[in-house]
């Protein structure tokens, strides 16, 4: 996996033998291992917060997905919300090599929840930190950076990751500038082959598997009211297992390590 994971795909785990399979983007290598990370919102990454050093994983499946389209383009930049920081880096560090001048934008809610920001400055020509609530950086957003450096001066491609709601936002942002705007998709994902269907989403009016077809596309032609309406899908049925597995944590313990 270490050895041919590019810029933009990414894994699927599955922890135990009764557990679900999640996908999370390769956000480094190392050579012969792979570096995810990952927001605790759901039982699976609640369960997989509790594992230590020297802890089994049952199955690791990847490099999974197209990789970025990376060339030399010109002025790129890369923006990250939140946990999708954790892909700005590959993308980044790719782009850098091919030649590019690389700008890079990095957001979250406030600046405890900022990742990667020292990898991210050894890696771009320039970056800009956005916080919601001003506690690093610009008060604002990362659609509030990009919108001031395409007023400024010509971006020719540009890539975001991050909630479904942070791209749509964002991507628009570059609409009347006509330029090129990646976005990677999250969207409920299963065996990530391509055989289930659970990740279609519409692209250009065309229904796109994000698993073989993405995870990226151009954002321009996303229907992202789509996307987020299949994101709340299971809803309930993720509240009711996170429960579950708060209640078995309590029974066995704070690890939470015996299956059942």
């Amino acid at each position: 996996m270490a050895q041919h994971a590019r810029a933009g795909q990414f894994l699927i785990l599955r922890l135990h033998e009764a557990g679900e399979r999640i996908p999370l983007t390769i956000s480094a290598v190392r050579e012969d291992a792979v570096r995810v990370i990952f927001m605790t919102v759901g039982k699976t990454t609640e369960e997989l917060a509790t594992l230590r050093a020297g802890d089994r994983i049952t199955d690791v499946v990847g490099p999974l997905g197209k990789p970025s389209e990376i060339a030399n383009y010109g002025t790129c930049c890369v923006i990250g919300g939140g946990v999708g920081i954790a892909s700005t880096p590959p993308i980044a560090k790719e782009l850098k090599d091919a030649g590019n001048h690389v700008i890079g934008i990095i957001g979250a809610r406030s600046a405890d929840l900022l990742i990667l920001e020292d990898e991210m400055r050894e890696i771009c020509d320039e970056l800009y930190i956005t916080t919601d609530d001003g506690s690093k950086g610009v008060h604002g957003f990362a659609s509030d950076v990009l919108k001031k450096l395409l007023e400024e001066r010509t971006l020719d491609r540009v890539w975001i990751i991050g909630p479904a709601i942070m791209m749509k936002v964002t991507s628009g942002v570059t609409v009347p500038y006509n330029v090129k705007t990646y976005v990677s998709l999250n969207p409920i994902m299963v065996d990530g082959t391509g055989m289930c269907g659970s990740c279609r989403v519409t692209v250009g009016g065309e229904t796109k598997f994000a698993c073989v077809d993405g995870p990226e596309f151009d954002a321009h032609q996303v229907d992202f009211n789509e996307l987020m309406q299949r994101q709340r899908i299971y809803t309930a049925q993720e509240k009711v297992s996170l429960e579950r597995f708060a209640e078995h944590r309590c029974r066995c313990g704070e690890g939470g390590h015996r299956h059942e």
